[in-house]
């Protein structure tokens, strides 16, 4: 599959905290995500609330023709390894989909949707 380098998209809310008076989160992860070894065709971009409020920090995966996900309760510190093995599961699968047991242990409880892509 040749992608063009906007086709996939990690997007990270950039107002998701642990508590009001908490740092935000979203930023951080953005910056070391970029820095990381993403497949090709991904970029990493940021975005004000994706209302997974009660479960932050929250991630999203986009691709064109793709199902989309969604995850919550990502800790920035130490999930990074897991969303690079799921951006390449997801990277490799022609309509997004993933399988609960083929995702990374630690994302299989923090999904909170898998959103089909839009007819065609």
């Amino acid at each position: 599959m040749d992608l063009r380098a906007d086709d996939h998209c990690l997007i990270i809310c950039t107002t998701c905290r642990l508590a009001p008076e908490a740092a935000y989160l979203g930023p951080d992860l953005i910056a070391a995500m970029q820095d990381a070894a993403l497949p090709a065709g991904f970029r990493v971009i940021g975005t004000a609330c994706m209302s997974g409020c009660s479960r932050p920090c929250t991630v999203a995966f986009r691709a064109p023709d793709k199902a989309s996900y969604l995850f919550g309760d990502i800790d920035p510190a130490s999930d990074q390894p897991a969303l690079l093995d799921f951006a390449r599961l997801y990277a490799a699968s022609p309509d997004g989909h993933t399988r609960l047991m083929e995702r990374p242990k630690v994302l299989r409880r923090k999904t909170l949707a898998r959103i089909p892509a839009l007819p065609r």
